[in-house]
């Protein structure tokens, strides 16, 4: 499935095309990977240590749940971040918005790390917290589309789908960065100190943020296809104006307005393809929350599992992420995008409930057998899924297009997915209803995916 050529025509030569490719690539690779750490960092410390410091209850369920519900807020903040830099990203360009998002998360993660607990400020902490749980949530709403743009838009033919997957290992290596900050963290001092301060070295790290924000805006030109989108659009208006002035009037009372506003083009005629994009993506999402973020807090706090030893399950799980994801990526460049994507998630549903068997076990070994074949339904369906985003929409409408799919996806999935397992499990008192949860996203994953592969056929 590809609607758009992956690369266009260039007047430069073929040696800065390959250089400008691979410092696109390499800058969205590194955005996507640092935003996502300080996204992770946030997960990994609610399940850890942020209900006790943030919002002390009289029980450990509670203080859990009010803390993954601020997980959860990040989440309903990223549509607002994907419109906003969306709509500017198809209009502007794409690396204003993603130099934007990494400076607005470098501050927001330095925030957190900085913010006295309840304890010393009362009920300005917790609302501190959420402000800034509000703006990392912003932030990567508005970076991933500017991310994925900078290199599928760069990509050469036939080459999308890896392309598009240099962004997604950022989700890989931003888990597997922001588990063994707080690993170190947690080996380099004690229980005591690690409530105390330690728990904030992991957010402090969000400075770097800052450094590559400053380096993207200076070293890293804009993609091609949205230059040859922004003089196809300036041919347009120059035609334009050409016509009478009694037309030129009509349109200046909002035909204009309205032929530029990217969302204003996807909400009138491309609302469907995004919910069909983000009911495809939302069982992607909600697993991984609930592999990172839920089954750490389930394992320690119910299974009594050591804490190390269930993070170092979660680091080198998600290590093999780091190969399957460019695997089944540059699969996708051969057979199809939708092939891939859909087998990935028919597999996450009929892994649902063994992988809840085995973990209920108790034992590392089953823990890493469950987590570690969801994983690789994850990746084979995460792996394409960039390209896919990109190719459902135009350039001019792209960012905007693609964003709003993903972040629908995020806040249907993702967010609430911790924060549903902690209920389930309480109610239910079964592991059993959180497999049901994630069978049930995987069933209208599916049926989304069959909806636009038959609109890919029919094309």
């Amino acid at each position: 499935m590809d609607t758009a050529p992956s690369a266009l025509p260039s007047t430069s030569t073929p040696a800065q095309d390959a250089r400008n490719r691979r410092k696109g690539a390499t800058a969205a690779a590194l955005a996507s990977a640092v935003e996502w750490y300080d996204y992770f960092v946030f997960g990994i410390a609610a399940a850890l240590v942020l209900g006790d410091l943030y919002f002390p209850a009289g029980s450990s369920s509670a203080g859990v749940l009010a803390s993954f519900a601020t997980f959860a807020v990040g989440f309903l903040a990223r549509p607002f971040g994907g419109v906003i830099a969306g709509h500017l990203g198809d209009k502007r360009g794409r690396k204003p918005m993603l130099v934007l998002a990494l400076t607005l998360m470098g501050v927001a993660t330095t925030g957190i790390g900085l913010l006295p607990t309840y304890e010393t400020i009362g009920i300005a902490a917790p609302v501190l917290l959420v402000t800034l749980r509000v703006m990392q949530g912003i932030a990567v709403g508005a970076q991933w589309g500017g991310a994925m743009l900078l290199a599928t838009e760069y990509a050469p033919e036939g080459k999308r789908g890896i392309y598009g997957s240099f962004v997604q290992l950022g989700v890989p290596i931003g888990v597997v960065t922001a588990n063994s900050v707080f690993l170190l963290a947690g080996a380099f001092t004690s229980e005591s100190e690690f409530a105390a301060w330690g728990w904030r070295l992991p957010f402090l790290v969000g400075l770097l943020v800052l450094v590559l924000a400053w380096y993207i805006h200076k070293h890293v030109e804009e993609t091609p296809e949205f230059r040859a989108a922004e003089r196809a659009l300036a041919e347009k208006e120059r035609e334009e104006k050409g016509q009478t002035a009694e037309q030129g009037a009509g349109k200046g009372k909002g035909g204009d307005g309205a032929r530029n506003s990217p969302l204003r083009t996807i909400l009138r005629g491309h609302l469907g393809t995004v919910f069909l994009a983000g009911g495809s993506f939302a069982v992607n999402t909600a697993t991984f929350y609930i592999l990172i973020t839920g089954v750490l807090d389930y394992t320690t706090r119910e299974l009594d599992m050591n804490r190390g030893a269930v993070l170092t399950v979660s680091l080198c799980v998600s290590l093999t992420q780091l190969v399957l994801i460019p695997a089944s990526a540059a699969l996708s460049d051969r057979i199809g995008r939708i092939r891939i994507y859909g087998l990935g998630a028919a597999g996450i549903a009929l892994w649902a409930v063994p992988m809840f068997l085995l973990i209920d076990t108790g034992s590392l070994l089953w823990l890493a057998v469950g987590t570690f074949v969801a994983s690789c339904f994850l990746s084979i369906m995460y792996g394409p899924q960039a390209a896919l985003f990109a190719e459902l929409f135009t350039p001019e409408m792209r960012y905007t297009g693609a964003s709003l799919g993903y972040q629908i996806a995020a806040v249907l999935g993702g967010g609430l997915a911790p924060f549903v397992m902690v209920l389930l499990l309480e109610t239910t008192g079964t592991s059993m209803s959180v497999s049901a949860y994630i069978i049930g996203l995987a069933v209208i994953a599916l049926g989304s995916i069959k909806v636009l592969a038959d609109r890919a056929r029919s094309r």
